[in-house]
């Protein structure tokens, strides 16, 4: 999948790049709309994240006159809270946004939710694990599985990399973005014991003092 940044801000960039990469996506970023308009003329693109102000226009208007006659799917990116032009965007296409000061491994979490729709995979199944991504609902077989909140968030991370190993570092984080309580390794071995354990599954391996992978079979 070919990912296409369009933002200003180095530091964002600069952070975006690294993280898209070492997750093994094709990235890559532009710093304005004029140079935003010849790659996205000369290659193909699967998917942009937008800011919304830029030195030469405005993302919103870009994206209606650009990138919405082709089809690619867009998450905004926005330093203003503005309810009226995000909902205006979301309502002729865009697929989601985030306002910025945002968490890098948010924006990839949504990243992976369009991909996943795109590919008509919003619901994943692994054996007889059922993971619907936009309710957050699980099912086990035939019935829901009572599952925390948490542990729905770090089952999603899994079910939203399958084949690729989430470390335990990137775990910790998503914990402590969603509760804002700081959890050790130990921690994440119990709720993954816990969610083994309920779900009476063994889909999850453990890749010992990295992570947890998820394979599609």
């Amino acid at each position: 999948m070919n990912i296409l940044l369009i933002e200003d801000n180095l530091s964002i960039i600069k952070g975006l790049t690294y993280a898209f990469l070492q997750s093994n996506y094709h990235f890559f970023s532009v710093t304005n709309l004029k140079s935003a308009l010849e790659y996205i003329n000369n290659n193909t693109v699967d998917l942009i994240i937008l800011d919304v102000m830029l030195p030469d226009g405005n993302g919103f208007n870009f994206f209606k006159d650009v990138i919405k006659p082709k089809n690619i799917s867009t998450i905004f990116l926005t330093a203003r809270d503005n309810e009226d032009e995000i909902v205006t965007s979301l309502m002729t296409g865009a697929e989601d946004y985030l306002t910025k000061p945002f968490s890098t491994k948010e924006l990839m979490a949504r990243v992976s939710k369009v991909l996943l729709r795109k590919e008509h995979k919003n619901i994943v199944t692994v054996d007889d694990i059922t993971f619907d991504l936009d309710k957050m609902v699980v099912w086990k077989g035939k019935n829901v599985a009572s599952l925390s909140s948490i542990e729905l968030k770090l089952l999603s991370l899994l079910f939203l990399n399958l084949n690729k190993v989430v470390r335990r570092g990137t775990l910790i984080d998503a914990i402590f973005d969603a509760t804002g309580n700081y959890v050790d390794d130990h921690t994440i071995t119990v709720y993954f014991n816990r969610i083994r354990e309920k779900l009476a599954t063994d889909i999850i391996i453990t890749i010992k003092g990295v992570g947890y992978r998820i394979d599609e079979k």
